[in-house]
């Protein structure tokens, strides 16, 4: 598989883990951070446009994977990338909004 597929998982694994936020949030019934609220000037989104975007999200990713070389995880490459997207996304969500809970 050419390495740029790699890439492409790994992209697509950190715009999954960026949704997971969001959708669970919205699910809950809990207000969230979206990239909308600059627009609407309020600190948080409601929860169903945090649904919306958790989904939109899940649904970017699912394309990417869908689309750019196959996915098998468990073989070596593909695992490592697509873990890797989900743990540097993960730390730089968890140091985002660690400081905006502080």
């Amino acid at each position: 598989m050419p390495f740029s597929a790699y890439i492409a998982h790994f992209i697509a694994a950190a715009i999954m883990t960026n949704g997971i936020p969001h959708f669970v949030s919205g699910v809950c019934g809990r207000s969230f951070r979206t990239p909308f609220v600059r627009m609407t000037g309020k600190p948080v989104s409601p929860p169903v446009v945090n649904v919306v975007w958790g989904w939109v999200n899940f649904l970017i990713a699912f394309l990417i994977f869908a689309n750019i070389g196959p996915l098998y995880i468990g073989t070596p490459g593909d695992t490592i990338f697509v873990a890797a997207g989900m743990l540097v996304m993960g730390v730089i969500l968890a140091m985002i909004f660690g400081k905006r809970e502080a």
